[in-house]
């Protein structure tokens, strides 16, 4: 017997979905060993509102109407940033993160993009999708956290 095939489906987010992706983004974030402390204080900047949905380019992966993943992407001038990327806990290693991925690349080669902005926990994955370091960046949510910055070379 093969292993059961897990079909989801990529989708543009609803603005009535936005706390249930917020909810999402906390979880998965939580799930790499983040305290709770750590995870309130990143609430805010991983907090998706309607105007963030019409400001950036969005994906949400969905199984069985369940979100099980949400990807964005946002643009400043030939400077792209991953403003969001996670997976459910119950659904890491499944393949959604990679397609999520391949999403993300597409778009910022459209947008004829190449930088990413990445959170420490995520270096390994973003790695392995073909990035390499190049520095590092300011945290969001945290001051004076600084995280790396990576680079995915789109073949411009």
């Amino acid at each position: 017997m093969g292993a059961k095939q897990l079909v989801f489906t990529l989708r543009l987010p609803r603005p009535d979905g936005c706390s249930a992706l917020t909810e999402l983004c906390l979880r998965s974030k939580a799930y790499w060993g983040y305290d709770p402390v750590f995870i309130e204080a990143c609430r805010a900047e991983l907090t998706v509102q309607p105007e963030d949905l019409a400001a950036d380019r969005y994906r949400v992966a969905e199984r069985d109407g369940t979100l099980v993943g949400v990807a964005a992407l946002s643009a400043d001038g030939d400077r792209g940033c991953v403003e969001l990327m996670f997976v459910a806990p119950e659904a890491i290693g499944q393949g959604i993160g990679r397609v999520l991925m391949d999403w993300l690349i597409a778009e910022a080669r459209e947008l004829g993009l190449a930088a990413i902005d990445a959170d420490p926990g995520a270096v390994g994955f973003y790695e392995a999708m073909g990035a390499r370091r190049c520095g590092a960046v300011s945290s969001g949510s945290i001051p004076g956290r600084m995280l790396p910055a990576l680079v995915i070379d789109l073949g411009a």
